[in-house]
């Protein structure tokens, strides 16, 4: 994405999974999200239903979603998979954070 509003890089040191979101905001909503990602099957699963569950959303309704939302969307995950919405929810926080800086 072209001049991102806002872009945070995650990874996690356990497995290696690396995680960069951008979005920009137009009127005061996530107008577009996108991310890339190294890792597992599940983690970019978990970072495309973000995009999905993001996209259109005020800035203070995306702080407001929930870990638990995106592994219903996903079909849910198996316990070793856990950390894949972890990384997710955490890419999205470190990105609304920087919006409010």
């Amino acid at each position: 994405m072209d001049n991102p509003d806002a872009f945070a890089e995650v990874e996690n040191p356990v497995c290696g999974d690396i995680l960069r979101l951008s979005l920009k905001v137009a009127d005061g909503r996530i107008s577009e999200i996108r991310f890339r990602c190294k890792g597992c099957v599940p983690a970019m699963a978990c970072a495309s239903a973000l995009t999905e569950l993001a996209k259109g959303k005020t800035v203070a309704e995306a702080w407001r979603l929930r870990r638990e939302k995106l592994v219903d969307i996903v079909g849910g995950l198996p316990e070793a998979s856990t950390h894949a919405s972890h990384l997710a929810m955490d890419a999205l926080a470190a990105a609304l954070k920087k919006l409010t800086a």
